[in-house]
């Protein structure tokens, strides 16, 4: 497996979720857009959503051995909270891009500080959904070979 998308508390419930911060559209529906986008590219593509940071941190621990080359994440709110989860992407090695839907430094200041950005390749926040393909796109950019 080359790429792993990893979401956390509350994206399972995009699309119906605070449609006017969040959107309309579902996390299947951008999962399955970001597996047919690395698909292009000969990337396989991996996506993993939990409500609990326990099996978000068990999930980032498998990729150390399963072959993921790099991650993209919406922590949701344990961006801003959780340690343990800065801890396991730090022990993993393994470069990510962190996204976020909103702008996070337009909202509720407890949101304008994350855990994970000093250690991210990029950090994307405020392009909706969007987000996700504009990190795909760099992700692809740095695995696949120039033609």
């Amino acid at each position: 497996m080359d790429v792993l998308v990893v979401n956390g508390p509350n994206l399972n419930t995009l699309g119906t979720r605070e449609p006017e911060v969040y959107g309309s559209v579902t996390l299947p529906e951008i999962e399955a857009d970001l597996i047919a986008q690395g698909s292009l590219a000969g990337l396989s593509v991996d996506t993993f959503q939990s409500n609990h940071e326990g099996a978000l941190i068990d999930r980032l621990h498998a990729a150390r051995t399963d072959g993921t080359r790099f991650i993209i994440i919406n922590a949701g709110a344990y961006t801003h909270t959780s340690v343990a989860l800065r801890d396991a992407l730090a022990a993993v090695r393994i470069p990510f891009i962190e996204v976020h839907i909103s702008n996070i430094h337009a909202r509720e200041e407890f949101r304008h500080h994350s855990y994970l950005s000093d250690l991210a390749a990029g950090v994307l926040f405020g392009f909706g959904t969007d987000g996700y393909r504009l990190a795909m796109d760099h992700v692809i950019a740095q695995l696949t070979p120039p033609t």
